[in-house]
């Protein structure tokens, strides 16, 4: 099978490739998988800070990738996209903000998200994002006092002390997206 991930980031193409290898045991004619990583541009905002923003730009990202594929003639059967970002509720002194994971996938006629959980982001770093317009992956670099953050462990690994990285944030979001095409009794 072929699957298109629209993204090149190292952390979102290794959770596909792990989220595959889990599924394909148990679901026929998943192995081989062939996973095509796609640059498929900015399709939304820099930093989604609403849960609809988050959904949205996983949905986008797999359908921009699934149709690129297609269009160049190749045959794809899913289209992954995965988007990160916050889910910011409420304001003020009561502003909360969650690190969340979404994925999506799609075979062109039906889709499906999954999420890899959510974690509360510090005040000060939410701050940060919110308040001052500073990108996650910039701001999460001044926080941990790193660089390039986002590339390996990503806020999930700082937050979590290693416990959980992005990486397998977007494993897990990958595995609810695919339920749907994986086990397709359960959703008739």
């Amino acid at each position: 099978m072929l699957f298109v991930v629209g993204s090149t980031r190292a952390p979102k193409v290794e959770a596909v490739r792990r989220a595959l290898a889990a599924v394909a045991p148990g679901a026929p004619g998943w192995h081989p998988a062939e996973v095509v990583p796609l640059d498929v541009g900015a399709l939304g905002p820099a930093m989604p800070l609403t849960l609809e923003a988050l959904l949205e730009g996983a949905r986008v990202r797999a359908e921009r990738a699934l149709d690129e594929v297609r269009a160049a003639g190749r045959r794809a059967d899913l289209g992954i996209g995965l988007e990160g970002g916050i889910d910011v509720r409420g304001d003020g002194a009561g502003r909360r903000g969650y690190l969340m994971s979404w994925a999506y996938a799609t075979d062109g006629q039906r889709g499906a998200h999954g999420c890899g959980g959510a974690i509360e982001v510090p005040p000060r770093l939410l701050a940060d994002v919110v308040d001052h317009g500073v990108e996650l992956g910039v701001a999460i670099d001044a926080f941990a006092s790193e660089t390039d953050v986002r590339s390996r462990q990503g806020a999930w690994g700082v937050l979590t002390r290693g416990l959980l990285d992005r990486t397998r944030s977007f494993e897990l979001a990958l595995l609810g997206a695919l339920a749907p095409f994986y086990n397709p009794g359960s959703y008739r």
